[in-house]
């Protein structure tokens, strides 16, 4: 008979989440527009989704005029789908689509027609910043690796991609905590974590409306879309048997949602894993680059103008 799983808890009481965690996956962030409101690939579907994968993850030379590797070293943008078989990470909606009202379309489109302009158009991952809050918990093609630890009074998750920390205070009945108060905001807000049984539950305010929602190319249309000041960011992170931890997140913004929505990602266990830092500001010549190219541009239609 199979042993019952039992939760640990850390020294001071608290379920212990601690350990390196992955969540790569081939679920994809919005549900396909053609799927309408079908939450659930079957097994066969699933199959077929993970095999068609593995065919296109194999060596070869890029097409030409295409930008891409030789092979797949760099990659790590897993191999199956989500153990639920859900047909995407966005659970709510019921058509698993980001509710984007048309200020956020509006603001997100001007910014990709004017990258070249200027590096405040580009997105904080891009300019080596910071992937966000909750974009650093969205898988991306590699580098798909946390590690949580664990002290008194708090939590930090150390993003592998950008090699950043999450540090989450903690509050308790006795030392509780408030949110920053005034003109204080950051880029990825002001987070306070507390125990709803077995769950960590972090709620995050004060974002200063300089980051993006998701930064990563997986997330699809919108990656690179614009936040504001009103931002409302909660997760919840569940550990459900010794090598799961269920992440979900509700993510509410106002003007740029018609409604809030939400993710689920499982995170896997990955003991054997090995975290390096991710150097990208170093060599890193891609944002003077995009800015230059812009200027060769304008100096090129100033000239046709003549």
């Amino acid at each position: 008979m199979k042993a019952q799983w039992t939760l640990r808890h850390t020294p001071d009481g608290q379920p212990d989440l601690q350990g390196i965690w992955g969540n790569p996956t081939i679920t994809p962030f919005e549900r396909p527009a053609r799927l309408g409101n079908k939450a659930t690939l079957t097994e066969q579907e699933a199959a077929d989704m993970e095999k068609e994968a593995a065919k296109n993850a194999v060596d070869r030379a890029p097409q030409p005029g295409d930008v891409g590797g030789y092979n797949q070293a760099w990659f790590d943008s897993g191999t199956k789908v989500v153990g639920t078989r859900a047909t995407s990470l966005i659970v709510e909606p019921a058509d698993g689509r980001v509710p984007l009202t048309s200020l956020a379309l509006e603001k997100h489109d001007y910014q990709l027609s004017h990258l070249a302009d200027t590096w405040e158009n580009m997105s904080v991952w891009d300019r080596c910043i910071t992937r966000g809050v909750p974009g650093g918990m969205f898988p991306a093609g590699y580098n798909n690796a946390y590690q949580i630890v664990q002290t008194p009074g708090y939590v930090m998750i150390l993003y592998e991609m950008i090699h950043e920390a999450h540090i989450i205070p903690l509050s308790t009945a006795a030392h509780p905590l408030r949110h920053l108060q005034g003109n204080v905001k950051q880029l990825s807000g002001d987070p306070i974590g507390h125990w709803e049984g077995s769950t960590l539950v972090v709620d995050i305010t004060g974002f200063n409306g300089h980051s993006q929602i998701a930064t990563s190319a997986a997330t699809g249309r919108i990656r690179g879309m614009p936040e504001t000041e009103n931002l409302h960011v909660v997760e919840r992170f569940t550990r459900v048997n010794e090598n799961t931890i269920n992440y979900e997140v509700t993510i509410n913004d106002p003007p740029m949602y018609s409604k809030p929505w939400k993710v689920q990602i499982p995170l896997s266990r990955e003991p054997d894993y090995q975290i390096y830092e991710y150097a990208c500001a170093e060599g890193n010549q891609a944002v003077g680059l995009i800015l230059k190219g812009g200027r060769a541009q304008d100096a090129t239609a100033a000239k046709a103008g003549k």
